[in-house]
């Protein structure tokens, strides 16, 4: 894949403007509220492994409307804590697979919660364990227009929720520091990092890597690369709903979410990429509040950027802040 997006330099400039409801604080600390006050209980239960040097636990938390969210927690075997903790969201289509299929943040002596994303998990992957209990109007087959109709009904309105209520879940957990809690999360799940920053307070850091769902009306006119095409080929049959759209979709956006976010932040693009263009990534980086950021760019790679270089560049910006 060529470069196809902006020079380098002009990145390192792009704050477009972008849509942004006028009600969009009040509609997540109502839905943030709501999902609270539903109540559940946070369960931690062992689960034997292979694993010698990390204990593991399957943990149901309650998410969006108190309803059940599943998630994997790994500790350092036999440690008593308290332990700084990294809070994980998957890429799109993942489920949370098998707790033994990712060591690197336990093996660096943080307790690691790998959230489920609900509804997915069989498209790639060792499979998820989380539904989604929720009907949906006219669709495209994936999840990006599921409930595209108004944001009350928005698939990710229930994603956001429960990234936001796996944070507070880790928070409870007696073996976790609630103050050295960090996000983190590749594609998808770097989209759904940055939303958990926008809209918790005390993290310690966030690490969106090559994120997805960001400057949505570029992304669905720019690229040809799934998953953003879903909506351009739901849009291609509601030939008269853009604006709906495109207004639902402004709650959900990165930009808007990074604008909120506090935490230092350390952000990734791959200049080739075609799912997540770079310029989209850039658009949520330099509108991301906290002075404490920065960025690094795989001038030559598609939408895998750095890999395990990014996540050695990542163990070592969360080192240096949780102490």
């Amino acid at each position: 894949m060529p470069r196809f997006d902006l020079p380098l330099p002009e990145l390192r400039d792009y704050r477009p403007a972008v849509r942004e409801p006028a009600d969009f604080d009040d509609f997540w600390s109502a839905t943030l509220a709501e999902s609270r006050a539903a109540g559940g209980d946070v369960v931690v239960e062992p689960v034997a492994t292979p694993l010698t040097l990390a204990d593991a636990y399957d943990v149901t938390f309650p998410g969006f409307g108190g309803e059940s969210v599943k998630a994997w927690l790994l500790v350092p075997a036999g440690a008593d804590g308290p332990l700084p903790a990294v809070v994980e969201f998957n890429g799109y289509g993942g489920g949370r697979g098998l707790p033994f299929e990712r060591l690197g943040w336990v093996a660096s002596g943080y307790a690691h919660l790998f959230m489920d994303t609900r509804g997915q998990g069989s498209a790639w992957g060792s499979g998820g364990a989380t539904a989604d209990p929720h009907g949906t109007g006219p669709s495209f087959p994936g999840f990006m227009t599921r409930g595209i109709d108004a944001p009350e009904e928005y698939y990710y309105r229930r994603v956001y929720t429960d990234a936001v209520r796996a944070v507070d879940a880790v928070r409870s957990l007696p073996m976790v520091d609630a103050d050295r809690v960090a996000v983190c999360g590749g594609s998808q799940g770097g989209g759904i990092a940055i939303a958990a920053a926008g809209l918790s307070t005390g993290l310690v850091a966030a690490l969106p890597d090559v994120p997805f769902l960001c400057h949505f009306e570029r992304a669905v006119g720019f690229t040809d690369s799934d998953p953003y095409q879903e909506v351009v080929r739901y849009l291609s049959v509601h030939r008269r709903a853009e604006d709906r759209v495109f207004e639902t979709l402004s709650y959900f956006d990165g930009v808007n979410h990074a604008k909120r976010a506090q935490a230092p932040a350390l952000f990734s693009a791959g200049l080739m990429d075609p799912v997540c263009p770079p310029s989209t990534v850039f658009a949520a980086f330099n509108h991301y509040a906290a002075a404490d950021r920065s960025i690094e760019v795989y001038g030559h790679n598609e939408h895998e950027g750095g890999q395990a270089y990014q996540w050695a560049e990542q163990a070592a910006f969360l080192a240096a802040r949780v102490g």
